[in-house]
């Protein structure tokens, strides 16, 4: 496995996106565990877990990342994440534990998992990686975030968005059964109200209008004296109309 010196300005360019999107995670659940917008936490959460996913799988589909010194470099001391952890289980107090299958490859049991500690531990792994792009470590930077991608948090993110996205389904489609059937039935009788025969239309315009007019009937005006129609002579014609 060849090492990395440092990164060429293709690799640059991918570690100040991924130092972006590492921000703005941060950012989002720091904002959403502090209760700052309870109403929207869980579309804000989606809307963190799935852009971070797209930037971590940018770096799951290049070659590996390998620095050119055998050992990590000192960023200063690791983000404190645990009061994180806490503040997201207060606020997803309710929705926080689910199931999941750790490995769908290897294995079908199930075990137990939080939306909490999914985002925290993502949290945690994103930070290191932003600390040592911050220190100028850049290699460093880009091969802890592509590691940790590969062995911890994206697979974190990828259960969390799953279990989100499933929340916003539950809230969005789960009603109750009288309201639903209220609602068919409202629908069905609109349905009724708007859809009229069009004979039914028909005779409801004429009656609306009016008897026809004199010397018409349903078929068209009357033929009078003289209008027959060419070929047909009027027997009281005169000499003059002959």
């Amino acid at each position: 496995m060849s090492q990395t010196p440092e990164p060429d300005s293709d690799l640059r360019v991918l570690g100040t996106a991924m130092a972006g999107a590492s921000e703005q995670f941060l950012q989002t659940t720091r904002e959403v565990a502090a209760g700052a917008t309870p109403e929207s936490a869980i579309a804000l959460l989606l809307l963190a877990v799935s852009e971070i996913s797209a930037a971590g799988s940018r770096l799951g589909a290049i070659e590996d990342i390998v620095p050119a010194t055998r050992f990590e470099p000192d960023a200063g001391p690791e983000a404190d994440i645990e009061p994180l952890r806490l503040s997201l289980a207060n606020v997803l107090e309710g929705v926080d534990a689910y199931s999941e299958v750790p490995d769908p490859l290897i294995a079908i049991e199930t075990s137990k998992a939080s939306l909490s500690d999914d985002l925290a531990d993502v949290a945690a792994n994103l930070a290191v990686g932003l600390q040592h792009h911050r220190a100028g470590h850049f290699a460093e930077a880009l091969w802890w975030w592509q590691f940790s991608y590969l062995s911890v948090w994206g697979e974190r993110a990828a259960s969390a968005g799953r279990v989100l996205i499933s929340l916003i389904g539950h809230m969005r489609l789960d009603v109750e059964d009288d309201v639903a059937a209220d609602a068919e039935y409202d629908a069905l009788h609109a349905v009724d109200r708007d859809t009229v025969p069009v004979t039914q239309a028909r005779t409801q315009t004429r009656g609306a209008q009016g008897a026809p007019p004199a010397g018409e009937d349903q078929e068209g005006p009357v033929a009078g004296p003289g209008a027959h129609g060419p070929g047909v002579e009027d027997d009281d014609a005169g000499p003059a109309d002959r």
